[in-house]
């Protein structure tokens, strides 16, 4: 009996395989060669299917450099710029400043900060966007001590670990600097909330600001102790 099931079953995969390579075949010679009609002299480029791997035609390949141009020439980028260093002048940042900024996403407020004339900007995001914005974490920041004037936290309330992000921020801005983060827009009860997270420095204002097309709450605190 088991003989003649074995049988059964080799013929059954025998057949299998059968099937299997007439049906191959018979998709290989109907797949058509473009998806246009192929009395076309002169098809779009992209209409055309590849016969083979080696068959693409090149890329165009634009430059770090004209990509970023042609961003930073955008509407949506110079009103995300112009929302930012209108905010910035809220709190006169100096043309000598070291200034820090945390979160700093592709770099709106990087140029907002260097187009008020402030030249020394340091911006870091969890991925770079070069030349403007460098690769760092913001839970734990490659900076020595004191070394900033300002530190500014674009997205405080997206921060993984709020108390570390805060501290951080603290930790690199010098005593009388002031260090400048933003949330989600709120009132005075979550404001108090945020401001439990700041260990050496004291509360100068808050504002509520639309910063690249988004509602957000601009808390600025200035440094009184390194400890």
């Amino acid at each position: 009996m088991e003989s003649h099931v074995q049988v059964f079953l080799n013929k059954l995969s025998y057949a299998s395989i059968a099937v299997a390579t007439l049906t191959f075949f018979f998709l290989y010679l109907q797949t058509p060669e473009t998806c246009v009609d192929p009395s076309d002299s002169n098809p779009k480029p992209h209409s055309r299917f590849p016969t083979s791997t080696c068959d693409f035609n090149p890329r165009y390949y634009a430059s770090p450099n004209k990509r970023n141009r042609r961003i930073w020439s955008t509407k949506s980028w110079t009103t995300a710029v112009s929302s930012y260093a209108a905010f910035f002048k809220t709190f006169h940042i100096s043309n000598h400043s070291r200034a820090l900024i945390v979160s700093a996403g592709p770099g709106h407020s990087v140029v907002a900060m260097n187009e008020l004339g402030v030249a020394d900007v340091t911006g870091v995001e969890l991925v770079d966007s070069p030349p403007l914005v460098s690769r760092a974490d913001p839970h734990n920041l490659p900076f020595f001590d004191e070394i900033f004037d300002v530190g500014f936290g674009v997205y405080l309330d997206r921060a993984l670990f709020p108390a570390r992000y805060v501290g951080e921020i603290e930790r690199t801005v010098r005593i009388d600097g002031l260090c400048v983060v933003a949330v989600e827009e709120c009132g005075p009860r979550d404001v108090e909330k945020i401001l439990r997270l700041f260990k050496k420095s004291r509360f100068v204002r808050a504002k509520n600001v639309t910063l690249a097309g988004e509602f957000r709450t601009g808390i600025i605190m200035k440094v009184e102790s390194s400890t």
